[in-house]
């Protein structure tokens, strides 16, 4: 289905095309570092990577046929693609921030890798999973911008499903490592919405 577009609605899906150009180069041309020794593995995650794949296919594929189907209001269209913008750039942002602090450590799976070490600074300090927060920015913005509403939605509620499958399993490899340690920086720190106060 193509999107007929006015020049606001066209800024917006080129900036927020681009955004998804920029993810996907933090995979592609990370800085790839030596061969290291898995020690564990969380294979229950991969069902929570489908779940969140699914939900990004459904913002790509229920579009709307306009981009702002809604009365005119110049500017509530331009506050909306303001809005959706900001949301997937901020989220790419804090996508490559997570992905540097992280290291020779970051992988998609869930896995542990010989002297692993539980990371807590940088975006981990304010949350446990900041990648999957800025990839449910990325799918926010994105559907604000593209999405049928019913789409959006469903794909926020698969989105959240797959994420609370891979964050458990994750935190419970995490857990058995570093005990202690690991339950008191879970105090400390939410696992997927900062706190803002």
């Amino acid at each position: 289905m193509r999107i007929q577009t006015d020049a606001i609605g066209l800024w917006a899906l080129l900036l927020i095309f681009g955004s998804w150009l920029v993810f996907a180069l933090l995979f592609l041309l990370r800085k790839r570092t030596e061969k290291t020794e898995v020690v564990r593995r969380a294979p229950a995650a991969r069902l929570g990577i489908t779940l969140q794949a699914i939900a990004y296919a459904l913002v790509w594929t229920f579009r709307r046929s306009r981009w702002w189907p809604f009365p005119a209001s110049m500017a509530a269209e331009a506050a909306v693609a303001a809005v959706a913008v900001g949301v997937v750039w901020a989220s790419d942002w804090l996508c490559l921030r997570a992905i540097q602090t992280l290291g020779k450590q970051w992988t998609v799976q869930a896995r542990l890798v010989k002297g692993h070490e539980l990371i807590t600074t940088g975006p981990y300090a304010f949350v446990r999973n900041p990648i999957y927060l800025g990839m449910f920015g990325l799918l926010l913005g994105t559907g604000l911008a593209v999405s049928q509403p019913w789409a959006l939605l469903a794909a926020m509620v698969v989105y959240l499903l797959g994420n609370y499958i891979r964050i458990h399993a994750e935190e419970n490899l995490l857990r058995e490592s570093f005990g202690a340690q690991f339950d008191e920086y879970t105090r400390r720190v939410p696992a997927f919405l900062p706190r803002i106060f």
